[in-house]
């Protein structure tokens, strides 16, 4: 059986109908991935994902990833790889759309524990109108 990713407008809808900023929700997985969306303003935190790489597409909005030798600038439609290891900081000056396509092992902020830190449990929550 053949399963189809939700179309770019599901995803900006999803994104958009999100309460919280920095809680990304899983839209969709594959083998040993998920796909999730985001709302995001402000910082994350500082953190890295030791074995993953972490996969970011800009849905709305701009995002600066912050990395400890510089950083990268994310306009809308742009898609960044940050590979395994690397420190950073994803930072929205004003609210920012994200989807994320990450490993399922892939804990939402590393090992750093934060205010805005989300478990697995949390992004896995049923969206309203009961999409995913």
């Amino acid at each position: 059986m053949m399963h189809v990713l939700s179309s770019l407008p599901s995803l900006h809808h999803t994104a958009a109908s999100l309460t919280e900023y920095w809680s990304p929700r899983v839209v969709a997985e594959f083998e040993d991935s998920y796909v999730k969306v985001a709302k995001v303003q402000g910082s994350l935190a500082w953190h890295s994902h030791e074995q993953e790489d972490e996969v970011f597409f800009i849905l709305k909005g701009h995002l600066r990833i912050e990395l400890e030798d510089g950083a990268v600038e994310l306009p809308e439609g742009a898609l960044y790889v940050v590979p395994k290891g690397v420190r950073h900081n994803p930072v929205a000056e004003q609210e920012c759309h994200i989807m994320l396509i990450e490993k399922k092992s892939t804990l939402h902020t590393g090992s750093e524990v934060t205010e805005k830190t989300r478990s697995l449990a949390d992004q896995l929550r049923p969206l309203a109108g009961g999409s995913r």
